[in-house]
């Protein structure tokens, strides 16, 4: 219960109702911790300690602290509650959830507002008889973080320099040819042809004296 606030008997018996309904749902995923009513079984933060209404806490040995959760009644939202309470549950550095009846959502907004109040999770609560049912109207987009130990920060390995290619026994080929073809061209093709021809004999001067040859033959044949 707020030091500064007194419930009547039948806002704080609803209270510490729904703090205890709370403790079955965050237990699924912490160990948690209440103090209803006058009781001060977990304290957070301090000096002094504050005693908030849930106190969520890792499954861990070390039960670092997660969150902390606060229900609020009709009588007590007021300005008072927001800049004691709920200004020091902000700067924990963990998760503040917060409760209020279904009809005072847009007076804790406005009063969240004014004192700019960081809330993780804004809820309302309504009850339907026996049961009371729970729904989410706000959750912030940055939620602050638990502390945990600092990692140092990974930095990027330079890479290695791109290696020069070496020329390859193909490309050292294709450079020496200009040289090569500077050095001695060909010949062209005609030029080789006229050498051959007048370099090989006649084919009517080879025939000739084997036509004399044979005509002196006759005549003497004729004698």
């Amino acid at each position: 219960m707020s030091p500064i606030l007194v419930r009547p008997v039948r806002e704080q018996l609803e209270h510490d109702r729904v703090i205890r309904l709370l403790q079955a749902k965050y237990k699924r995923k912490f160990e948690t911790a209440i103090n209803p009513g006058h009781e001060q079984n977990a304290p957070v933060g301090g000096p002094p300690p504050w005693f908030p209404d849930l106190v969520l806490q890792s499954s861990e040995k070390s039960r670092r602290l997660m969150g902390v959760v606060e229900v609020e009644t009709t009588e007590s939202i007021n300005h008072l509650e927001a800049m004691s309470q709920w200004a020091a549950f902000s700067r924990l550095r963990v998760p503040f959830h917060l409760y209020v009846p279904a009809g005072s959502v847009d007076s804790a907004r406005r009063l969240a507002n004014d004192q700019q109040i960081s809330i993780a999770e804004l809820w309302s609560f309504n009850a339907f008889g026996d049961q009371i049912r729970f729904t989410l109207v706000q959750r912030a987009n940055h939620q602050p973080e638990p502390r945990a130990a600092a990692r140092p920060a990974k930095t990027a390995a330079p890479r290695p320099a791109p290696r020069a290619r070496a020329a390859s026994p193909a490309s050292a080929r294709t450079a020496r040819r200009p040289a090569a073809a500077a050095s001695g061209r060909r010949k062209p093709a005609v030029a080789v042809k006229a050498k051959a021809k007048a370099a090989s004999p006649r084919r009517g001067a080879a025939k000739v004296p084997a036509k004399s040859a044979s005509r002196s033959t006759k005549t003497q044949k004729r004698r």
